[in-house]
Protein backbone atom coordinates (compact mmCIF):
# COMPACT_ATOMS: atom_id res chain seq x y z
CA UNK A 1 0.00 0.00 0.00
CA UNK A 2 1.25 3.50 -0.83
CA UNK A 3 1.65 6.10 1.88
CA UNK A 4 -1.43 7.95 0.68
CA UNK A 5 -3.38 4.69 0.47
CA UNK A 6 -3.34 4.58 4.27
CA UNK A 7 -5.45 7.74 4.32
CA UNK A 8 -8.49 5.80 3.10
CA UNK A 9 -8.99 4.42 6.62
CA UNK A 10 -9.36 7.98 7.94
CA UNK A 11 -11.98 9.21 5.45
CA UNK A 12 -14.98 8.48 7.68
CA UNK A 13 -13.48 10.43 10.57
CA UNK A 14 -12.95 13.76 8.76
CA UNK A 15 -15.25 16.58 9.80
CA UNK A 16 -15.00 19.69 7.65
CA UNK A 17 -16.68 23.00 8.60
CA UNK A 18 -19.79 23.02 6.42
CA UNK A 19 -20.37 26.71 7.00
CA UNK A 20 -16.88 27.64 5.78
CA UNK A 21 -16.28 25.37 2.79
CA UNK A 22 -17.13 27.29 -0.41
CA UNK A 23 -19.42 25.81 -3.05
CA UNK A 24 -17.60 23.05 -4.90
CA UNK A 25 -18.30 20.61 -7.70
CA UNK A 26 -16.03 18.16 -5.91
CA UNK A 27 -17.77 15.56 -3.74
CA UNK A 28 -17.53 15.60 0.06
CA UNK A 29 -15.42 12.43 -0.10
CA UNK A 30 -12.87 14.13 -2.34
CA UNK A 31 -12.79 17.19 -0.10
CA UNK A 32 -12.05 14.94 2.88
CA UNK A 33 -9.22 13.24 1.02
CA UNK A 34 -7.67 16.58 0.07
CA UNK A 35 -7.84 17.63 3.72
CA UNK A 36 -6.16 14.40 4.80
CA UNK A 37 -3.39 14.85 2.26
CA UNK A 38 -2.69 18.34 3.51
CA UNK A 39 -2.79 17.36 7.16
CA UNK A 40 -0.99 14.01 7.11
CA UNK A 41 1.15 13.76 4.00
CA UNK A 42 2.30 16.95 2.29
CA UNK A 43 5.32 18.86 3.56
CA UNK A 44 5.65 21.92 1.32
CA UNK A 45 9.21 21.00 0.41
CA UNK A 46 8.09 20.75 -3.23
CA UNK A 47 5.45 22.72 -5.10
CA UNK A 48 1.86 22.06 -3.99
CA UNK A 49 -0.24 22.77 -7.08
CA UNK A 50 -3.97 22.84 -7.68
CA UNK A 51 -4.98 23.17 -11.32
CA UNK A 52 -8.63 24.19 -11.50
CA UNK A 53 -9.49 25.75 -8.14
CA UNK A 54 -12.96 26.89 -9.20
CA UNK A 55 -14.96 28.47 -6.41
CA UNK A 56 -12.45 27.38 -3.78
CA UNK A 57 -14.01 24.35 -2.08
CA UNK A 58 -11.16 21.99 -2.86
CA UNK A 59 -8.60 24.74 -2.18
CA UNK A 60 -10.12 25.42 1.23
CA UNK A 61 -10.12 21.73 2.24
CA UNK A 62 -6.49 21.29 1.18
CA UNK A 63 -5.35 24.57 2.77
CA UNK A 64 -7.10 23.72 6.04
CA UNK A 65 -5.28 20.39 6.11
CA UNK A 66 -1.96 22.14 5.49
CA UNK A 67 -2.68 24.58 8.33
CA UNK A 68 -3.31 21.64 10.69
CA UNK A 69 -0.17 19.81 9.53
CA UNK A 70 2.67 19.49 12.05
CA UNK A 71 5.29 19.75 9.28
CA UNK A 72 3.98 22.30 6.78
CA UNK A 73 5.58 25.70 7.39
CA UNK A 74 3.28 28.55 6.34
CA UNK A 75 6.25 30.93 6.20
CA UNK A 76 7.99 29.00 3.41
CA UNK A 77 5.46 26.53 1.98
CA UNK A 78 3.09 27.63 -0.75
CA UNK A 79 -0.17 26.36 -2.20
CA UNK A 80 -0.46 27.41 -5.85
CA UNK A 81 -4.03 27.82 -7.14
CA UNK A 82 -4.57 28.06 -10.92
CA UNK A 83 -7.85 28.85 -12.65
CA UNK A 84 -9.45 31.26 -15.10
CA UNK A 85 -11.51 32.51 -12.13
CA UNK A 86 -14.21 33.68 -14.49
CA UNK A 87 -17.30 32.29 -16.18
CA UNK A 88 -17.85 32.20 -19.90
CA UNK A 89 -17.19 30.10 -22.97
CA UNK A 90 -14.28 27.72 -22.58
CA UNK A 91 -13.90 28.15 -18.82
CA UNK A 92 -16.19 25.31 -17.67
CA UNK A 93 -17.06 27.40 -14.61
CA UNK A 94 -20.46 27.85 -13.03
CA UNK A 95 -22.11 31.05 -11.81
CA UNK A 96 -22.47 29.31 -8.44
CA UNK A 97 -18.80 30.20 -7.87
CA UNK A 98 -19.94 33.77 -7.22
CA UNK A 99 -20.77 34.49 -3.59
CA UNK A 100 -24.28 35.55 -4.61
CA UNK A 101 -24.76 32.36 -6.59
CA UNK A 102 -25.17 34.28 -9.82
CA UNK A 103 -22.97 36.47 -11.99
CA UNK A 104 -23.21 40.18 -11.26
CA UNK A 105 -24.20 42.24 -14.28
CA UNK A 106 -21.17 43.18 -16.35
CA UNK A 107 -18.75 41.05 -14.35
CA UNK A 108 -17.57 37.57 -15.31
CA UNK A 109 -14.74 37.26 -12.75
CA UNK A 110 -15.22 35.54 -9.39
CA UNK A 111 -11.58 36.10 -8.40
CA UNK A 112 -12.42 38.50 -5.57
CA UNK A 113 -15.07 36.09 -4.30
CA UNK A 114 -12.39 33.39 -4.26
CA UNK A 115 -9.95 35.63 -2.38
CA UNK A 116 -12.58 36.49 0.19
CA UNK A 117 -13.45 32.86 0.86
CA UNK A 118 -9.80 31.83 1.13
CA UNK A 119 -8.80 34.86 3.22
CA UNK A 120 -7.58 32.77 6.21
CA UNK A 121 -4.99 31.10 3.98
CA UNK A 122 -3.82 34.00 1.82
CA UNK A 123 -0.43 34.23 3.59
CA UNK A 124 0.61 30.92 1.98
CA UNK A 125 -1.73 30.87 -1.04
CA UNK A 126 -0.45 32.01 -4.44
CA UNK A 127 -3.21 32.64 -6.95
CA UNK A 128 -2.56 32.37 -10.69
CA UNK A 129 -5.55 33.77 -12.57
CA UNK A 130 -5.99 33.31 -16.32
CA UNK A 131 -5.19 30.90 -19.13
CA UNK A 132 -2.87 28.17 -17.85
CA UNK A 133 -0.59 28.62 -20.86
CA UNK A 134 -0.08 32.24 -19.76
CA UNK A 135 0.00 31.84 -15.98
CA UNK A 136 2.36 28.85 -15.76
CA UNK A 137 6.11 29.26 -16.18
CA UNK A 138 7.67 27.12 -18.95
CA UNK A 139 11.10 27.60 -17.35
CA UNK A 140 10.07 26.41 -13.90
CA UNK A 141 11.58 22.97 -13.28
CA UNK A 142 11.16 22.90 -9.49
CA UNK A 143 9.83 19.55 -8.22
CA UNK A 144 6.08 19.23 -7.74
CA UNK A 145 5.19 17.44 -4.51
CA UNK A 146 1.45 17.43 -5.15
CA UNK A 147 -0.59 17.98 -8.31
CA UNK A 148 -4.39 18.19 -8.25
CA UNK A 149 -5.65 18.19 -11.84
CA UNK A 150 -9.20 19.49 -12.25
CA UNK A 151 -8.59 21.66 -15.29
CA UNK A 152 -7.77 19.34 -18.21
CA UNK A 153 -11.16 19.56 -19.91
CA UNK A 154 -9.57 19.91 -23.36
CA UNK A 155 -6.59 18.32 -25.09
CA UNK A 156 -5.04 21.79 -25.41
CA UNK A 157 -5.06 22.36 -21.66
CA UNK A 158 -3.87 18.83 -20.95
CA UNK A 159 -0.85 19.45 -23.14
CA UNK A 160 0.06 22.39 -20.90
CA UNK A 161 -0.47 20.23 -17.81
CA UNK A 162 1.78 17.50 -19.20
CA UNK A 163 4.50 19.83 -20.49
CA UNK A 164 4.77 22.12 -17.48
CA UNK A 165 3.70 20.02 -14.51
CA UNK A 166 3.93 16.27 -15.17
CA UNK A 167 7.56 16.77 -16.21
CA UNK A 168 8.30 18.02 -12.68
CA UNK A 169 7.06 14.90 -10.89
CA UNK A 170 9.61 12.99 -8.85
CA UNK A 171 9.48 9.80 -6.77
CA UNK A 172 7.19 10.66 -3.88
CA UNK A 173 5.05 13.09 -5.91
CA UNK A 174 1.29 12.64 -5.58
CA UNK A 175 -1.17 13.22 -8.43
CA UNK A 176 -4.96 13.46 -8.23
CA UNK A 177 -6.97 13.34 -11.46
CA UNK A 178 -10.36 14.71 -10.41
CA UNK A 179 -12.10 14.10 -13.76
CA UNK A 180 -11.17 10.44 -14.09
CA UNK A 181 -14.85 9.47 -14.41
CA UNK A 182 -15.16 11.62 -17.54
CA UNK A 183 -15.14 9.50 -20.74
CA UNK A 184 -14.76 12.65 -22.86
CA UNK A 185 -11.29 13.21 -21.39
CA UNK A 186 -9.44 10.08 -22.57
CA UNK A 187 -6.04 11.83 -22.36
CA UNK A 188 -6.29 11.42 -18.59
CA UNK A 189 -6.76 7.70 -19.00
CA UNK A 190 -4.19 6.77 -21.64
CA UNK A 191 -1.56 9.05 -20.07
CA UNK A 192 -2.11 7.24 -16.77
CA UNK A 193 -1.63 3.98 -18.63
CA UNK A 194 1.69 5.26 -19.94
CA UNK A 195 2.74 6.17 -16.39
CA UNK A 196 1.75 2.86 -14.78
CA UNK A 197 5.28 1.38 -14.71
CA UNK A 198 6.44 4.37 -12.64
CA UNK A 199 3.52 4.97 -10.26
CA UNK A 200 1.40 3.15 -7.71
CA UNK A 201 -2.34 3.75 -7.63
CA UNK A 202 -3.34 4.60 -4.06
CA UNK A 203 -6.52 2.55 -4.11
CA UNK A 204 -10.00 2.67 -5.63
CA UNK A 205 -10.93 6.06 -7.07
CA UNK A 206 -12.44 8.38 -4.50
CA UNK A 207 -15.66 9.08 -6.36
CA UNK A 208 -14.38 10.53 -9.64
CA UNK A 209 -10.79 11.14 -8.43
CA UNK A 210 -7.93 8.74 -9.12
CA UNK A 211 -4.90 9.20 -6.85
CA UNK A 212 -1.45 7.84 -7.52
CA UNK A 213 2.06 8.26 -6.18
CA UNK A 214 5.22 8.31 -8.28
CA UNK A 215 7.55 5.54 -7.09
CA UNK A 216 10.18 5.49 -9.86
CA UNK A 217 11.74 8.22 -12.01
CA UNK A 218 9.64 8.79 -15.13
CA UNK A 219 11.78 8.67 -18.31
CA UNK A 220 11.86 11.88 -20.33
CA UNK A 221 10.84 10.07 -23.51
CA UNK A 222 7.64 8.85 -21.83
CA UNK A 223 6.74 12.36 -20.69
CA UNK A 224 7.53 13.71 -24.14
CA UNK A 225 5.26 11.19 -25.86
CA UNK A 226 2.46 12.06 -23.45
CA UNK A 227 2.79 15.81 -23.97
CA UNK A 228 3.10 15.48 -27.75
CA UNK A 229 0.16 13.04 -27.94
CA UNK A 230 2.51 10.73 -29.82
CA UNK A 231 0.53 7.50 -29.39
CA UNK A 232 -1.53 5.82 -32.09
CA UNK A 233 -5.19 5.05 -31.51
CA UNK A 234 -4.39 1.37 -30.94
CA UNK A 235 -1.65 2.28 -28.47
CA UNK A 236 -4.01 4.54 -26.55
CA UNK A 237 -6.65 1.82 -26.37
CA UNK A 238 -4.05 -0.62 -25.04
CA UNK A 239 -2.90 1.90 -22.42
CA UNK A 240 -6.48 2.39 -21.24
CA UNK A 241 -6.90 -1.39 -21.05
CA UNK A 242 -3.88 -1.49 -18.74
CA UNK A 243 -5.64 0.96 -16.42
CA UNK A 244 -8.82 -1.12 -16.56
CA UNK A 245 -6.78 -4.04 -15.24
CA UNK A 246 -5.94 -1.95 -12.15
CA UNK A 247 -9.13 0.02 -11.50
CA UNK A 248 -12.62 -1.34 -10.91
CA UNK A 249 -15.24 0.62 -8.97
CA UNK A 250 -14.82 3.74 -6.90
CA UNK A 251 -14.42 3.36 -3.14
CA UNK A 252 -18.18 3.65 -2.56
CA UNK A 253 -18.99 1.10 -5.26
CA UNK A 254 -21.09 3.58 -7.19
CA UNK A 255 -19.01 4.29 -10.31
CA UNK A 256 -18.09 1.34 -12.57
CA UNK A 257 -14.72 2.52 -13.84
CA UNK A 258 -14.12 -0.41 -16.16
CA UNK A 259 -17.18 0.70 -18.12
CA UNK A 260 -16.23 4.39 -17.89
CA UNK A 261 -12.78 3.61 -19.26
CA UNK A 262 -14.28 1.51 -22.05
CA UNK A 263 -16.38 4.52 -23.02
CA UNK A 264 -13.21 6.64 -22.97
CA UNK A 265 -11.84 4.30 -25.65
CA UNK A 266 -14.80 5.26 -27.83
CA UNK A 267 -13.77 8.89 -27.46
CA UNK A 268 -10.21 8.09 -28.47
CA UNK A 269 -11.59 6.82 -31.79
CA UNK A 270 -14.15 9.64 -31.97
CA UNK A 271 -11.50 12.36 -31.64
CA UNK A 272 -9.38 10.56 -34.23
CA UNK A 273 -12.27 10.79 -36.71
CA UNK A 274 -12.96 7.04 -36.75
CA UNK A 275 -16.64 7.34 -35.92
CA UNK A 276 -17.53 3.82 -37.00
CA UNK A 277 -15.05 2.38 -34.52
CA UNK A 278 -16.15 4.83 -31.83
CA UNK A 279 -19.78 3.76 -32.07
CA UNK A 280 -18.85 0.08 -32.22
CA UNK A 281 -17.16 0.53 -28.83
CA UNK A 282 -19.87 2.74 -27.36
CA UNK A 283 -22.99 0.90 -28.54
CA UNK A 284 -22.62 -2.18 -26.27
CA UNK A 285 -22.22 0.18 -23.31
CA UNK A 286 -25.73 1.60 -23.76
CA UNK A 287 -26.95 -1.30 -21.61
CA UNK A 288 -24.73 -0.21 -18.72
CA UNK A 289 -27.06 1.19 -16.04
CA UNK A 290 -24.65 3.84 -14.75
CA UNK A 291 -23.58 5.11 -18.16
CA UNK A 292 -27.07 5.11 -19.66
CA UNK A 293 -28.26 7.13 -16.66
CA UNK A 294 -25.40 9.63 -16.45
CA UNK A 295 -23.91 9.83 -19.95
CA UNK A 296 -26.89 9.89 -22.31
CA UNK A 297 -25.52 13.03 -24.01
CA UNK A 298 -22.21 11.24 -24.61
CA UNK A 299 -23.93 8.37 -26.39
CA UNK A 300 -25.94 10.84 -28.46
CA UNK A 301 -22.76 12.68 -29.50
CA UNK A 302 -20.88 9.57 -30.58
CA UNK A 303 -23.90 8.09 -32.36
CA UNK A 304 -24.66 11.35 -34.19
CA UNK A 305 -21.09 11.56 -35.49
CA UNK A 306 -21.29 7.94 -36.64
CA UNK A 307 -24.60 8.47 -38.45
CA UNK A 308 -23.38 11.67 -40.11
CA UNK A 309 -20.28 9.82 -41.24
CA UNK A 310 -22.39 7.03 -42.73
CA UNK A 311 -24.60 9.55 -44.47
CA UNK A 312 -21.64 11.33 -46.02
CA UNK A 313 -19.60 8.29 -46.91
CA UNK A 314 -22.10 5.50 -47.41
CA UNK A 315 -22.75 2.50 -45.22
CA UNK A 316 -19.54 0.69 -46.08
CA UNK A 317 -21.45 -2.02 -47.98
CA UNK A 318 -20.59 -3.10 -51.53
CA UNK A 319 -23.51 -1.01 -52.78
CA UNK A 320 -22.20 1.98 -50.83
CA UNK A 321 -18.74 1.59 -52.34
CA UNK A 322 -20.23 1.40 -55.84
CA UNK A 323 -22.23 4.55 -55.20
CA UNK A 324 -19.13 6.42 -54.00
CA UNK A 325 -17.19 5.29 -57.05
CA UNK A 326 -19.96 6.47 -59.34
CA UNK A 327 -20.13 9.84 -57.62
CA UNK A 328 -16.37 10.22 -57.82
CA UNK A 329 -16.28 9.80 -61.62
Amino acid sequence: MTHIGRLYDLLDDVRLPDDAIPYSQVSPWELRFLHLLGRHHLTGEGRIVELGSGGGGSTYALALGLRESPVFDERTGRLHAYDFFRVGKGTFATEKFFTSGSRPEGDDSFLEDFRSRLEPFLPFLEIHAGDLWQTSDPLDTSPVEFLHVDIAKTARVFRCVSERFLTRLRPGSVVLHQDFAGPRLPWLHHSTGALLPYVEIAGPPIRSTLAFEVVRPIPEDVLKRISEDAYTVDEKLALITAVQDRVDRDHTGGIPFKSVLEFAKAYVAHYAGDHRRAWSIAKPLTSDEYLSRTRADHFAQVRKAYEQDREQNGSGSRLGRLVRRAVGR
